[in-house]
């Protein structure tokens, strides 16, 4: 498996992928529209010639946010979110990115997982965030600390 940055040809299959996973799906000139966006990072996980998943985040003045993470159905349980969860975070640590936020429907057990095994926290909720259906979203974060010699709090 290797991870590109999402080019133009990928766009189409990506939107299919949208449909699957999302009750509001990107569309494909939405993600078109990535491509020349200097604050996103989108991300193609690729097998030979084959789209296994992708992932998207926007980076601001240190802070990044995750957009969108997706995996067609039958890569799942191989690892491909995590690897294109780590690319995102090089990427925002390279940004010079504080931290990388995302949220997530509180029924999602399965991204929570993962995003509690990477060194995400829960950091809040937003009521009824989703709305088809309309669901609660739990926000994580994941801070990036750099430990500087002489820095108090890095010796606790």
């Amino acid at each position: 498996m290797k991870i590109i940055p999402m080019e133009e040809e990928h766009t189409k299959k990506l939107a299919e992928l949208e449909k699957l996973c999302f009750s509001r799906p990107w569309s494909q000139s939405a993600l078109k529209e990535e491509l020349e966006n200097p604050a996103a990072v989108f991300l193609t996980a690729m097998e030979k010639n084959e789209i296994l998943g992708y992932a998207g985040m926007h980076c601001a003045w240190g802070e990044c946010y995750l957009d969108n993470i997706a995996v067609f159905p039958k890569h799942r349980r191989r690892g491909v979110a995590k690897v294109l969860l780590l690319a995102l975070e090089k990427a925002a640590r390279e940004r010079n990115g504080e931290f990388l936020s995302l949220e997530v429907r509180a029924s999602n057990q399965g991204a929570i997982a993962l995003y509690e095994a990477m060194g995400f926290q829960e950091a809040g909720r937003r009521k009824n965030f989703y709305t088809v259906p309309k669901e609660d979203g739990l926000i994580f974060t994941k801070h990036f600390s750099e430990e500087k010699p002489g820095d108090p709090e890095a010796a606790t």
